[in-house]
């Protein structure tokens, strides 16, 4: 959808769409994950993520077998993404900061002052050429260390973690990102990470896969209920120090599927509501009712 909306601007003759036909200020966008893009992943004092020990141990479980060890090189060639980005017409870019980067450790070793540097070149380019940044603090990926520490967000002290290395980056690049979401679809990352098995820690049992460690009937939910609470702590935190003195806004990105019953009887009915039930409303009820 993204990319189909800067096509429309590069063509839009053939997509039948001008961007003169959108309101003033409206938003053309392109987004990418840290993990994906940035590789320099032992560089400038980054830190081991969760996917880096996966892709290097569990290799088979990658398609193609290959790593983000260098991926697009984003982090030593940003410029001419950023140039590659003006030149789309693009004015606005989502993209998740690895958290390995500002803090390897997590918040006992310190944060990283080169991961700071990077992110503050990123964001100076983008502003630069016109591009509003739209900065993802989790998108699947957390230092190693954490995962050690607490089972990653199987253990409830991984809140307090979120929560201090989203103060970080509220500090440090605040005062120019406008934009901020928690979670990239963490109903995605909660459920191939702890009940399907599919994503790093790895975590399932059958019938849902043949991990060597999991409950995939209970863990999915563990992981969301801290997931969900860190959410609320670190947006609370930042309306109450932040949002007044910075001008930006913060929320949550969640993967949306709808389901409608095949037909009006009951039982179908019941079948489309459990649907959405496990693929939405374990993550938005809590969010909206409380």
């Amino acid at each position: 959808m993204l990319l189909a909306a800067a096509l429309a601007i590069l063509a839009p003759s053939a997509w039948g769409l001008d961007r003169g036909e959108f309101p003033p200020g409206f938003l053309f966008g392109v987004a990418t994950s840290a993990y994906q893009i940035e590789g320099a992943y032992l560089e400038d004092g980054k830190g081991i993520n969760n996917w880096d020990v996966f892709t290097h141990t569990r290799p088979g479980d990658i398609t193609d077998g290959r790593n983000g060890d260098v991926a697009d090189d984003h982090y030593h060639r940003y410029m001419e993404d950023v140039e590659i980005m003006h030149d789309l017409g693009v004015n606005s870019y989502r993209f998740s900061i690895s958290w390995a980067r500002i803090l390897p450790r997590g918040h006992s070793g310190g944060v990283n002052s080169a991961g700071i540097a990077f992110y503050d070149r990123l964001i100076a380019a983008l502003l630069q050429k016109g591009i509003e940044p739209f900065v993802t603090l989790h998108h699947f990926d957390q230092p190693q260390e954490l995962e050690t520490q607490y089972g990653s967000w199987l253990g409830a002290g991984i809140r307090e973690e979120f929560d201090y290395y989203a103060d970080v980056c509220f500090k440090a690049f605040g005062d120019r990102v406008k934009f901020w979401t928690t979670f990239n679809e963490p109903n995605v990352f909660a459920k191939h990470s702890y009940m399907l098995g599919t994503y790093p820690p790895n975590h399932c049992s059958s019938p849902f896969g043949t991990c060597n460690i999991g409950n995939s009937y209970r863990e999915p939910y563990v992981a969301a209920h801290n997931i969900i609470m860190s959410h609320a702590a670190v947006v609370d935190n930042y309306k109450r120090n932040y949002q007044a003195k910075q001008g930006g806004s913060i929320g949550i990105v969640i993967e949306m599927k709808f389901y409608e019953s095949l037909t009006n009887n009951t039982e179908d009915i019941l079948a489309a509501q459990r649907a959405m039930s496990f693929e939405i409303h374990w993550f938005l009820d809590p969010l909206f009712f409380g």
